[in-house]
């Protein structure tokens, strides 16, 4: 059984892609995990499977012929491994970490996220310090989502309340502590978890249309009894969501299909209907 899998979902960002890959060739040489990484390339037309195929070959290869989007690409490799299955299988790893084409792994992350979950019983969940490409901070934590930020987002509230606990996120002192302390779920862009936290929920959710995906992930198994944590030590670097503007009306479409299925999954009726109220005005301020 591999001590580590990492699953890479790619689409059209082949030299990202190929930077990302030397960047984990890199730590699990340094940190002597027995390792595999994953590629699943999303019907991609630049080259990045054949880039792939020709400079990593230890990398394990699913050239998928469509667009599986996130939930179904990581799936696709989930299943390669025997997630879908249960009972003991030699392939299944004992974590699994989603990573997102656009990081750079720093030296000694791999072995600080594997560390701490083995280390830490009722862990099933570990999330990294995020940076951004000039090294500046980067959220990387966040509380599931409520009302309040839905609100933030989308009303014109105080610009202030953005970078507020209201709006989900922790104060900036827990990860300049270099000490684990305990979140509601990582961003998705790199996310361990444990194989004893996917055995009892299973796959990703493929029926999100866009987003949220490991939200709804983190949610399901931390109901399940498991805590998530982010682990300062481990340090990656982000190099997307840099991009402070506004969401595209479409896209903000897409999100809010997403968002309203995690809504109606785990929350009850009122605080659903209380979200679509907000939803509604803040469309509105949108059309002005």
């Amino acid at each position: 059984m591999p001590d580590l899998a990492i699953v890479i979902v790619s689409w059209n960002v082949r030299d990202l892609l190929a930077d990302c890959l030397r960047s984990v060739e890199a730590d699990l040489a340094r940190s002597q995990l027995d390792g595999e990484i994953w590629v699943v390339d999303n019907a991609s037309h630049d080259g990045s499977a054949a880039m792939v195929r020709q400079s990593f070959p230890t990398v394990q290869l699913i050239a998928s012929e469509q667009n599986l989007g996130f939930a179904g690409g990581n799936n696709a490799a989930l299943r390669a491994m025997g997630f879908d299955r249960s009972g003991d299988s030699p392939t299944k790893p004992e974590i699994v970490l989603l990573l997102n084409p656009d990081t750079l792994i720093h030296p000694g992350a791999l072995a600080a996220l594997v560390e701490f979950l083995r280390q830490t019983p009722r862990a099933g969940i570990a999330g990294a310090k995020l940076v951004y490409g000039d090294g500046s901070f980067q959220h990387g934590a966040f509380a599931f989502p409520g009302l309040w930020q839905l609100a933030i987002e989308l009303l014109p509230l105080p610009g202030r309340l953005s970078e507020s606990s209201l709006n989900g996120r922790y104060n900036r002192s827990l990860y300049e502590s270099n000490r684990p302390f305990l979140i509601g779920h990582p961003l998705g862009a790199a996310l361990a978890v444990k194989r004893a936290a996917i055995e009892p929920v299973g796959l990703l959710d493929e029926a999100y249309h866009m987003y949220v995906e490991e939200v709804d992930w983190s949610k399901r198994i931390t109901a399940a009894g498991w805590q998530a944590y982010c682990v300062p030590t481990a340090v990656i670097t982000h190099l997307g969501g840099q991009s402070t503007g506004q969401i595209k009306t479409s896209s903000f479409v897409n999100l809010w299909r997403s968002r309203y299925r995690f809504y109606c999954k785990h929350y009850g009726p009122l605080k659903v209907w209380l979200a679509r109220q907000i939803v509604r005005i803040g469309m509105q301020q949108r059309a002005k």
